[in-house]
């Protein structure tokens, strides 16, 4: 049976593998190398030289591509230098639209590096997908999508979006950092580019940090190889091994993501000092019933807000969790708290936060996989 074939648990430790042909080893191995042998000017192996590809990212970007149902992946040394590769797809003029909930170092890299360059943007809500053809004119090239937004947890109608991208011809490009391809297959929905934080839940381990896109257009592929390899912000042989030894157990570790998550959710949800849960699995969560249609489960994401909380409160409270970690990131099999105002937000202004609903009192985890009991205990400690 080909890896195309694969049921998505199959494919996290078969898709697009393949026993490394030297020796027969099963894991590919960590090509430590910058440079191949040639035999003739030219002749070579398919391997020339590292920053164009090395045999253990190729079998990682095969992985991506494979568990996002795409044909071609490609792997960088962060999230943010695959979102710089697609935003390079752009000229001097065009427009994109993004979401105004999103994450604080996309907002950095749209508005502090790439909007000098010529390149407008605009952030707008996104929960009435309807509502982005207001801003969509015929400079528009490309509309940005987080769903579930960071760190609001707004979804938005991938499929929705896609139909009025494919009507400007537009480019939809779906930032599936949350929800992963467990969850969510966002060129299954319509969309031409999903890019990830591989950093976060595929690598699912706290120690790495790499980016991934996955397309399934040859000519769009080939572009953004071409930026890849002109640009140079590729990951290691390294990194791509850890990425990929942490794919073959998304599925198992996305399921007690989820599983933890949602009694996080409803323990907080009960509790009498919480004013506002922020969790898609709550069935009056904006845009719960697309949540439902578009996501095979709501993750392990969720933020939320006290009662009368101030910016001081929200400190005190994070500073108390003892099993929950104080730390920038997320998807780790550890738990994670953070409050992103003065963190992941912290690039945007003031008021632009606030106008999404990123409050100083927000406080937002990570639920990771330990046991929930713990974790719960843990919440009702700090928050007293």
């Amino acid at each position: 049976m080909g890896s195309k074939n694969l049921k998505f648990n199959s494919k996290t430790i078969h898709g697009g593998q393949q026993p490394d042909k030297a020796y027969g080893a099963v894991m590919p191995p960590i090509y430590q190398t910058s440079t191949y042998a040639q035999n003739t000017p030219g002749g070579h192996k398919g391997f020339e030289y590292s920053r164009s590809a090395n045999p253990t990212r190729t079998a990682l970007e095969n992985a991506l591509a494979s568990i996002e149902n795409g044909t071609h992946g490609l792997a960088f040394a962060s999230g943010l230098a695959a979102m710089d590769a697609v935003i390079k797809l752009l000229s001097p003029g065009d427009e994109v639209v993004s979401t105004n909930d999103l994450y604080g170092g996309s907002y950095r890299l749209f508005k502090q590096i790439f909007e000098k360059y010529g390149i407008i943007f605009h952030f707008i809500g996104m929960q009435d997908a309807h509502k982005i053809e207001e801003h969509i004119n015929n400079k528009t090239k490309l509309i940005w999508v987080e769903t579930p937004t960071n760190p609001m947890m707004n979804i938005i109608d991938i499929k929705a979006v896609s139909k009025l991208a494919v009507r400007h011809n537009v480019l939809l490009a779906v930032d599936n950092t949350f929800a992963t391809p467990y969850l969510q297959q966002p060129l299954n929905l319509g969309a031409d580019i999903v890019m990830h934080s591989a950093t976060k839940y595929l690598g699912g381990h706290s120690d790495v940090i790499l980016g991934a896109l996955v397309v399934k257009d040859e000519v769009l592929a080939n572009q953004l190889y071409f930026i890849q390899n002109a640009s140079g912000a590729v990951c290691g042989p390294m990194d791509s091994f850890l990425v990929l030894r942490g794919i073959k157990t998304l599925h198992v570790r996305m399921q007690r993501h989820c599983e933890n998550g949602m009694a996080i959710a409803n323990y907080l949800s009960n509790h009498p000092k919480i004013e506002k849960v922020y969790w898609p699995g709550f069935e009056n969560h904006p845009n719960h019933d697309i949540a439902k249609e578009q996501m095979n489960g709501y993750g392990g994401m969720i933020s939320f807000i006290t009662k009368g909380a101030s910016y001081d409160d929200a400190i005190k409270i994070v500073e108390k969790l003892q099993v929950f970690t104080l730390a920038e990131s997320l998807g780790g099999v550890e738990s994670l708290a953070g409050h992103p105002a003065s963190m992941t937000h912290a690039s945007i202004p003031k008021e632009e936060r606030e106008k999404s609903g990123v409050v100083d009192a927000l406080i937002r985890l990570s639920v990771g996989i330990e046991d929930e009991l713990d974790l719960i205990s843990d919440l009702e400690q700090a928050i007293g």
